[in-house]
């Protein structure tokens, strides 16, 4: 039997998703960018994709930025935003506050602009991998101009508090705003606008992802995590967002993302939202009660076991454990002989042997952070395949705690 339970890494395209690219591969072809019949049959189906995206976020067209993946989202986010602020002649040297689970898509942009002499805040979790709001009050300076928190974590599924962030930065904006000095005094007295972005790659299949909800200015995701193609991914970028484009050659996207726009994956990335929001209820149902199945049978049925995260206060789809006194890495790969496919952690931090930054911010050891697993369900999981982990699971720790047993004596 093969299983696969690694969703948060990557997921399969689904069949509607694919039947609808499928003709703007080589039938509906043309460069959007060009004038002729081709290119306008290509440019409306990007039109009426980026609509079913606006849709989805509660957004207007021109706020949706078509780009890669969430990685490049992430760093246009970030760096085109400090980049914009630079070009408005922000006066004021700038400080950001950035969570310390964030994907590395955000941590590393922000750890080079901590390089260039931007000031970042490093935002801590509590024991369950939470962002609490009193914490980003209390990081704000009168120079802060950008927060940034992702939605879900994609290693531990720990939902963040990502409304009252965002309704506590507007409150903290609509202060600002209503303290600035008159027009014609000093710009460098004035308090910046803060802005907030959000990752939310792992959160668009199970919550609530519409900006005026949310309060975010910039908000980024992928297409592979919800069904959709590989290469493709969003920006949310709010309307008066300062936002510059970090590449050049060309001046797709209202002059914020150069490069030749990927029809087929927009397309399939649009029709993978209308699937994620025709069956989202259903499906958060479903997959909850598949997840619980596992957990209560992984706690019940392997000794050692030990739940990371507040099932309550994260994904429907995520269970991140440690089985003590066993290498996570050593059950990934037994499990895989068995044709069981899980993950240690973020997919795109595998193969490094480094402990977790996420289970270290939550206070868990690094020794325990190597004995952790995820487990990521998805829309084709089965109970079956749930009963089938629990099935093979308990042996292969069984035997894999007798051989380091047997290797400390």
């Amino acid at each position: 039997m093969k299983v696969y339970l690694d969703y948060s890494a990557t997921t399969p395209v689904d069949p509607a998703v694919y039947r609808a690219m499928k003709p703007y591969f080589s039938q509906v072809f043309g460069n959007p960018a060009s004038l002729h019949s081709y290119g306008q049959a290509a440019q409306a189906a990007v039109d009426q994709s980026r609509q079913v995206v606006a849709d989805f976020l509660g957004a207007q067209p021109q706020e949706i930025i078509f780009t890669s993946g969430a990685t490049e989202s992430d760093n246009l986010a970030i760096m085109g935003l400090i980049a914009g602020l630079k070009a408005d002649n922000f006066s004021v040297r700038p400080h950001i506050i950035v969570s310390s689970i964030e994907h590395d898509a955000v941590r590393q942009p922000a750890r080079q602009l901590e390089q260039l002499g931007i000031e970042v805040s490093w935002l801590p979790v509590n024991s369950r991998g939470i962002v609490e709001v009193s914490s980003v009050e209390r990081l704000i300076k009168p120079n802060t101009i950008l927060v940034s928190v992702i939605y879900v974590n994609s290693e531990t599924g720990a939902r963040q508090p990502i409304r009252e962030i965002g309704e506590l930065l507007k409150k903290i904006n609509k202060t600002r705003e209503a303290a600035q000095p008159h027009i014609g005094t000093d710009s460098a007295r004035r308090l910046p606008h803060i802005y907030f972005h959000t990752d939310a790659t792992q959160a668009i299949n199970y919550f609530d992802c519409h900006v005026d909800h949310l309060h975010c200015d910039l908000l980024s995701f992928s297409g592979h995590k919800i069904y959709g193609p590989k290469g493709i991914g969003v920006l949310y970028s709010r309307s008066g967002t300062p936002l510059k484009s970090i590449q050049l050659g060309g001046h797709q996207e209202n002059n914020r993302r150069s490069g030749t726009l990927n029809v087929p994956g927009i397309v399939g990335l649009s029709k993978a939202l209308e699937l994620v929001a025709d069956q989202q209820v259903e499906e958060i149902k479903r997959i909850s009660g598949l997840r619980q199945r596992l957990v209560d049978g992984l706690i019940h049925q392997v000794p050692g076991v030990v739940v990371n995260t507040d099932l309550s206060q994260a994904s429907p789809a995520h269970a991140h454990i440690s089985i003590m006194r066993v290498e996570g890495e050593s059950v990934l790969l037994a499990l895989d002989l068995v044709g069981i496919a899980v993950s240690t952690g973020s997919a795109c931090a595998a193969g490094n042997l480094e402990a977790s930054s996420t289970l270290l911010a939550m206070g868990i050891t690094p020794e325990i952070s190597h004995y952790s697993l995820r487990f990521s369900l998805g829309r084709w999981t089965t109970s079956a395949e749930i009963d089938y982990v629990l099935e093979q699971l308990p042996p292969i720790v069984q035997r894999l705690s007798h051989l380091s047993a047997n290797l400390t004596i």
